[in-house]
């Protein structure tokens, strides 16, 4: 992967940033549900640290009972995990993995923006000839839908500004697609 994928997911959550030098013990769903804070700036460190992923990802894929959301951190993980590998090979599985744990999240919350917006934001950054992008499109309508809406799930506010921005920044959306994006960022 390139490194570029390391800043691209840094900005993503840019708005996040708050330094965190250990992992919490998550054992149930509602440890992740009052926890999101903490698992989003455990996410920017991951990005550069492949001790905080592997142990984050450790932390999440314990829980029995796991959200969707949940599930959508893990596929992030497992993308981070590719990224660290040196193994093409390994990399290769880490992505189908991610692919899977992304698709099984989607199914389960096709409506969270949250979700939606990490598996952007992976597939965005993954070398289309991987063939691991084809959802861009339906996550960008489907964000894009939810914030019409003003369904923003698990999202808090600053969450929902990298969001908008990353879709910007991303000139993955139509001239009138990113005029609205900005209307609503200047609403918020």
């Amino acid at each position: 992967m390139p490194i570029k994928f390391k800043y691209i997911l840094l900005s993503a959550f840019m708005l996040l940033l708050l330094p965190i030098n250990h992992t919490s013990a998550f054992t149930k769903h509602d440890d992740i549900e009052s926890n999101l804070h903490v698992i989003r700036k455990l996410l920017i460190s991951a990005m550069s640290s492949k001790k905080t992923t592997d142990s984050l990802y450790a932390n999440l894929n314990a829980i029995k009972d796991r959200s969707a959301l949940t599930n959508g951190y893990i596929g992030t993980l497992e993308a981070l995990k590719a990224k660290h590998a040196l193994n093409p090979y390994f990399k290769i599985k880490y992505l189908s993995n991610s692919e899977k744990t992304f698709k099984a999240a989607v199914n389960r919350d096709p409506h969270n923006i949250e979700i939606r917006f990490l598996r952007f934001s992976v597939e965005h950054h993954v070398p289309g000839f991987l063939g691991y992008n084809k959802n861009l499109n339906a996550d960008r309508q489907e964000i894009i839908e939810q914030l019409d809406k003003k369904y923003y799930a698990s999202a808090d506010k600053p969450l929902v500004k990298t969001i908008i921005t990353f879709l910007i920044n991303s000139k993955r959306c139509t001239l009138a697609e990113s005029n609205n994006l900005k209307q609503y960022l200047a609403a918020l």
